[in-house]
């Protein structure tokens, strides 16, 4: 897959070229109906140009990204179940912690 000048592929993830800003965080706010200038607003740290740049990387491999995302989404939650699991204490104590719709905590 080429890169555009404005992604690049590093450290197992897909990056705004220059910037500590993830391809993911673009094309989650594109997905859910964001305007570059909104995405823009959320991510003040890129131009224009380059959240035009990786939108359109995303569409010309757009099967292979949904693909990344979606692994990188099922890792997530694997790694999540596994630490929930080794420490029963913590989880046990987060579950304590959550309040749930409706209750309030003293």
């Amino acid at each position: 897959m080429n890169h555009s000048d404005h992604v690049e592929h590093r450290n197992g993830g897909y990056d705004v070229s220059g910037v500590r800003v993830s391809l993911d965080s673009i094309v989650c706010s594109f997905n859910q109906g964001q305007s570059p200038e909104a995405i823009q607003e959320n991510f003040p740290l890129l131009k224009l140009s380059q959240i035009y740049s990786a939108i359109t990387f995303y569409l010309d491999h757009k099967a292979e990204i949904d693909q990344y995302i979606e692994d990188s989404k099922r890792e997530f939650e694997m790694s999540e179940v596994h630490l929930s699991q080794e420490n029963t204490v913590l989880r046990e104590r987060l579950q304590r912690a959550r309040v749930r719709p409706g209750e309030l905590q003293n």
